[in-house]
């Protein structure tokens, strides 16, 4: 696979979406990816849209984005010589990515101080729900639980007597993937200025709080609880803010410098006299009386159609954004035009379209690898790779090691 990780090999041992979601970053930068798999159906995300919502569907998407490119190996690490086996595949990588909680890990010997007393140039890491250290760092953890809910994500995004939002699928967990691609990367050019490996590690609890760092940071600075969240009527700024048009699509103001966009907004809306109506002149004025100009705009704003709104902003130089749904921004013309869509040769039906990892290398161009591999697809090619011969396969398989 081309990239600027080719040539780099990486073993992962991860369920879900984050730990596969970090090595198929890297596997999409050019990286040789090998998953290893329990037995009996291997990684339990590929079974998620039966085991968590019900249906039975032909393909999975989720997986197919996390585990492109990649090869699949099965071992039973519930026996010796499978943990043995898992060993021999990292003595040879230069990264071992794992998601599985600290404690199981030690408890197999598949833990960094084993790992890298065998393999010194071993970059070793850990993502985990609440972190390697710590009263939590073995408690059960998705994004919903560890991301969303403990992180503050979804408290700071509760409204006053309100209820919290519900999250979409893996947002916690790519989230934190790129932060655990990034130190993976940055642990590479370490090693290569020094010769040592090392531990790097993220957790979905950090990675959510830097997702509202600028709230945390400010009640660690302050000593100050942070206002919460206000509605949408009541916006400090009311031209930064979410407006209806009369097709009952939505779209953000995003003139953040409210006194310098002010005057080309009442132009927009075709309102010259709100420039200096005291009221309105400034800020100030505009947060004091936030509730009735954000009624004025949404009156204004439900004349006209998103798009006929588009055009006018375009002209009078507002800046603005449409709210999309994900099946209109699979459509965007700018997504596509910068690579957010890239070609998929899917081994089972559906389009042949898959979504991009959100990096673009213009020296080392990546192309993504086709296809999710099935359950053990590559065990024994892996195998014969690290020096076992086909005995011992055959012994491995009468064993129940490998399928």
């Amino acid at each position: 696979m081309a990239g600027p990780l080719e040539g780099i090999k990486v073993v992962e041992l991860g369920f879900w979406v984050a730990g596969p979601a970090t090595a198929g970053i890297l596997a999409d930068w050019g990286a040789d990816v090998v998953k290893i798999e329990p037995p009996a159906g291997g990684d339990p995300m590929r079974g998620i849209f039966v085991s968590a919502v019900g249906l039975d569907l032909p393909f999975n998407p989720p997986f197919e984005l996390d585990n492109r490119g990649k090869r699949s190996v099965v071992l039973d690490l519930k026996q010796e010589e499978g943990r043995d086996l898992a060993r021999r595949l990292v003595d040879g990588a230069d990264v071992f990515v794992s998601n599985l909680r600290p404690g199981a890990l030690e408890r197999m010997g598949l833990d960094y101080e084993t790992l890298s007393a065998r393999n010194p140039g071993l970059v070793y890491c850990s993502v985990t729900g609440y972190g390697v250290e710590g009263p939590d760092r073995d408690r059960a953890a998705y994004d919903l639980g560890a991301f969303w809910s403990r992180a503050g994500v979804a408290g700071m995004l509760t409204l006053p007597e309100g209820t919290p939002p519900m999250q979409r699928g893996g947002m916690g967990d790519h989230t934190t993937a790129v932060s655990a691609s990034s130190a993976i990367c940055a642990g590479l050019v370490a090693r290569g200025r020094t010769g040592k490996g090392q531990h790097v590690a993220t957790s979905l609890l950090r990675t959510g709080m830097y997702v509202v760092g600028w709230d945390v940071a400010t009640k660690l600075r302050f000593g100050r609880d942070n206002l919460p969240p206000s509605p949408r009527e009541s916006a400090p700024n009311p031209i930064s803010n979410a407006y209806r048009a009369a097709c009952g699509r939505w779209f953000w103001l995003i003139c953040l410098e409210a006194d310098r966009h002010w005057p080309d907004v009442c132009r927009a809306i075709e309102r010259p006299d709100l420039v200096d109506d005291e009221r309105t002149t400034n800020i100030v004025a505009r947060r004091t009386n936030g509730p009735w100009l954000v009624g004025v705009l949404d009156e204004i704003f439900a004349t006209r159609t998103r798009d006929q709104w588009g055009e006018v902003f375009e002209r009078e130089n507002v800046w603005w954004a449409p709210v999309q749904t994900a099946n209109e921004v699979a459509d965007d013309a700018q997504v596509r035009a910068t690579g957010g869509v890239v070609p998929f040769d899917a081994a089972i039906g559906g389009e042949p379209e898959q979504l991009a990892t959100p990096v673009d290398f213009f020296g080392t161009p990546m192309e993504p690898g086709q296809n999710a591999p099935e359950v053990g697809q590559n065990t024994e090619e892996v195998l014969l790779e690290i020096g076992l011969d086909w005995e011992r396969i055959a012994a491995l398989k009468q064993a129940g090691i490998i399928p």
